[in-house]
């Protein structure tokens, strides 16, 4: 889900390639943007993450294309609808494997784009991408995207100039930041990680940072060893839970920034796409000091979204869309 300055719609990504507009409560009939004969269908795969530019003039798309591999491709608004004729390719990452292919796209309060990326998929991450520099795949990417097409690479993005990185890294391992949100007041940085067999995470970047963290994938799997120890200098998870409870993915949310749940502000939501739970958190000083689980559930619960005035919604795989309410 995204919003636009100056437009009181809210825009959704259908898994299947159509970019679809629900305005004054109702969703629009003629699509925004329809990729659908453009994008891979697996189950990881499809049209993954929509984000506008600051300014709103265009349409930013992360999908898999036929071939499995990521594109990010921006286009012109005209009036509510994007110009298909103006695609401009911004990014192409190739995929090894069909999973683990990230998909948010956001524009932080620097102006910047912000492209996840998972560990290239398959399972352990095989290639090692995870601690890899020289490789995009497993990262967080911190980008300027040109008018024209393509980026170029903010000066102050933590590798720039070391031989051998890629320059665009924000930050890394990561295995597949599935959803990640800048807190709208203070501009912390908050980031869903999806674990591989027993444990989830949610990582927090603040506010302020200049980036370089790294996230320990594939060495450790939340706070616990999988391939190995915590590297030196390594960020653990602020908080993670484990698949005992019937999860298997989480789902990053937002911090609550609304005014209709006055006891949910400065509250982060989250859930996961097989228990269907929604919880919050509250962080003091980088530890947890709160948890609490919401009483309702979203079936495969698949992402969620943050309207003009700060609410919250929540978005199903199953179609619904859901907006949290008092």
């Amino acid at each position: 889900m995204a919003v636009r300055g100056g437009d009181s719609s809210i825009y959704i990504a259908e898994k299947t390639g159509k970019v679809v507009a629900i305005r004054s409560g109702r969703v629009d009939p003629i699509p925004v943007l329809d990729l659908s004969g453009r994008v891979s269908g697996g189950s990881e795969q499809g049209l993954l993450g929509i984000a506008f530019s600051p300014d709103g003039r265009s349409l930013y798309v992360n999908f898999t294309d036929p071939n499995g591999d990521t594109r990010v491709v921006a286009y012109a608004m005209k009036g509510g609808r994007a110009d298909s004729a103006s695609a401009r390719q911004i990014l192409f990452v190739g995929q090894p494997f069909s999973n683990h292919n990230g998909g948010d796209l956001v524009f932080g309060p620097d102006g910047y784009l912000y492209v996840g990326l998972g560990d290239g998929g398959s399972e352990g991450d095989p290639q090692a991408n995870g601690q890899r520099l020289s490789t995009l795949l497993a990262k967080m990417l911190r980008i300027a995207p040109r008018p024209s097409g393509g980026y170029t690479i903010p000066s102050d993005n933590p590798f720039v100039g070391r031989p051998g990185v890629r320059a665009e890294i924000w930050a890394y391992g990561l295995r597949n930041p599935w959803r990640y949100s800048f807190d709208r007041q203070t501009g912390d940085l908050w980031t869903g990680d999806v674990g591989q067999n027993m444990w989830e995470e949610i990582d927090l970047q603040a506010a302020g940072s200049k980036g370089g963290q790294n996230y320990e994938w594939s060495l450790m799997e939340g706070d616990h060893p999988y391939k190995g120890r915590s590297p030196a200098g390594g960020v653990p998870p602020l908080y993670e839970y484990s698949h005992a409870g019937g999860g298997c993915a989480v789902i990053g949310g937002y911090v609550y920034r609304g005014t209709r749940i006055p006891a949910m502000r400065g509250a982060y939501l989250f859930g996961d796409l097989c228990a269907g739970f929604i919880a919050a958190v509250v962080q003091t000083r980088g530890k947890v000091s709160q948890r609490r689980t919401l009483p309702i559930t979203v079936p495969n619960l698949s992402s969620f979204g943050q309207d003009q005035n700060g609410e919250l919604y929540a978005l199903s795989l199953g179609g619904p869309v859901y907006r949290l309410v008092p």
